[in-house]
């Protein structure tokens, strides 16, 4: 009995799996005989030449705005971390004694972590460089060929 109640449910199942297989594939078809049937309205090549350079150029600036904003938010990011550091060891040296082993420990973590933050945000940034000067090269070199 269950047998024939599991079969029923996966034939249930395969019907609809092949009524959608079956119309998105007359979907496509039908799209695919638009796009064919008339070459008319195909762009001209020249215009996509001119107007490339000014895309290249709107990259650029949209390459140039993000890195900036990137190292931006890296700067804010790494002075959040020292100040969080500060107010940590601060907290610390409040708690304790002078020159206490806790007061002591507080204060080499926040040296650590202060150096760790510097570290991480410069190679951040480097990465950041790196990056938009790749997209840069990359942007010229699509510039420089289509203008050839």
């Amino acid at each position: 009995m269950k047998l024939n109640y599991f079969m029923k449910g996966l034939s249930t199942v395969g019907r609809w799996i092949a009524t959608t297989l079956f119309c998105v594939l007359a979907i496509a078809f039908v799209w695919q005989g638009g796009f064919f049937s008339s070459t008319t309205a195909m762009a001209d090549s020249s215009v996509n030449l001119i107007a490339s350079a000014d895309a290249g150029d709107r990259v650029q600036n949209k390459v140039s705005n993000d890195a900036r904003r990137a190292k931006n938010f890296i700067e804010d990011t790494k002075e959040k971390v020292e100040r969080t550091a500060n107010k940590n060891a601060s907290k610390v040296d409040q708690a304790t004694d002078n020159g206490s082993l806790f007061e002591r420990k507080a204060k080499k973590d926040r040296a650590t972590i202060e150096k760790r933050a510097e570290e991480d945000a410069a190679r951040t940034e480097k990465a950041v460089d790196n990056t938009k000067n790749a997209v840069e090269r990359t942007v010229d070199n699509i510039k420089n060929a289509f203008g050839n």
